[in-house]
């Protein structure tokens, strides 16, 4: 899918494109490809002069394979953008490509995103800029406000984890967690605990990518301070991160915790039952020896006799265990 976007009165607006004619009718500054086909990179690249790269998705983490500029001033930044839907947290990488310095070719001036899936912040960021003039000037402003409105996006969903999180904390500390319910609440740990990390690693890709910006000054003076402000909300958001993971970490503790007195418990009722049960088993054992001279053997109430003896013999510790509170 090829989404090329001009920009009027300080609006974005998404432009059909169909056909080479139709890419070169518009001077875009923004040019969006969702797993493009070979023939979308064909007008790619005879009308802008731009050749994606085979590898331009590659999950290298060198910063030399991620942030870098040809040699004919095109800049190339691979970043990670989060995904939290349906299907589970996940990221998927963005190569962007901009011609900043080259005035010579077509591709002056517009920024090239390349992607796998739809992301939400793309979305995001399309719906705000056709809904507020002035957000976008330029290539630039559109490379920074993806990676503000991806650290929004990241806010949202921790503030989301953050609410679950109460609600189960809720559940653990009320003292009535079931081995059922200690399964749920495990497993929506587990999940708080893989997403928040996931948004650790996003932001600290987003602060890779805004240092690189801000190292190549290109860069006006108010887009550096812009990138400096996405700096310093990536600071505080890695803050509440720290909160969560604690937090986390405290819930799945005391979860477990609980299971743990649980499984503690049935084994005190095993424990006190085979206790209960040895003076039971000494009778029986002392009556099945026959011995020649035992009076009960011939006694006709002899057995009802042992049988009563046993029964009484499992009671009595019945009796005091329970008195003394070892059965609650």
């Amino acid at each position: 899918m090829l989404n090329v976007f001009t920009l009027v009165n300080g609006r974005l607006f998404q432009e059909e494109i169909e056909s080479l004619e139709d890419l070169a009718r518009f001077r875009p500054i923004w040019v969006d490809m969702e797993s493009p086909t070979p023939e979308e990179r064909r007008w790619v690249r005879q009308h802008f002069g731009l050749s994606i790269p085979e590898d331009a998705m590659d999950e290298d983490i060198e910063e030399s394979a991620r942030f870098f500029e040809e040699d004919n001033g095109e800049l190339h930044v691979r970043s990670d953008f989060l995904i939290d839907d349906e299907d589970g947290p996940r990221h998927v990488r963005v190569a962007f490509i901009l011609n900043d310095r080259n005035a010579e070719l077509n591709s002056h001036g517009v920024l090239f995103s390349i992607h796998d899936e739809d992301l939400p912040v793309f979305r995001l960021l399309r719906l705000r800029a056709r809904r507020m003039p002035g957000l976008i000037d330029d290539a630039k402003d559109v490379l920074l406000a993806l990676f503000d409105t991806d650290v929004e996006y990241c806010a949202d969903i921790l503030e989301g984890i953050h609410d679950d999180l109460e609600h189960i904390s809720t559940q653990v500390l009320s003292g009535l967690l079931t081995d059922d319910v200690a399964q749920q609440v495990l497993a929506a740990i587990a999940r708080h605990e893989d997403l928040s990390g996931r948004i650790r690693r996003d932001m600290m890709d987003t602060r890779r990518a805004i240092s690189f910006l801000m190292r190549m000054r290109l860069l006006s003076a108010e887009q550096f301070e812009d990138a400096r402000q996405i700096l310093r909300d990536i600071d505080s958001l890695e803050g509440h991160t720290s909160f969560l993971f604690d937090k986390i970490n405290f819930l799945m503790d005391a979860t477990i915790g609980f299971i743990n007195i649980n499984q503690n418990k049935i084994i005190k009722i095993f424990s006190v039952a085979s206790v209960a049960l040895l003076p039971p088993t000494l009778i029986a054992s002392i009556y099945g020896m026959n011995f020649q001279f035992m009076p009960e053997l011939e006694w006709k109430l002899g057995y009802p006799f042992a049988l009563v003896l046993m029964l009484l013999s499992a009671v009595g510790p019945m009796w005091y265990f329970r008195r003394r509170g070892w059965l609650k």
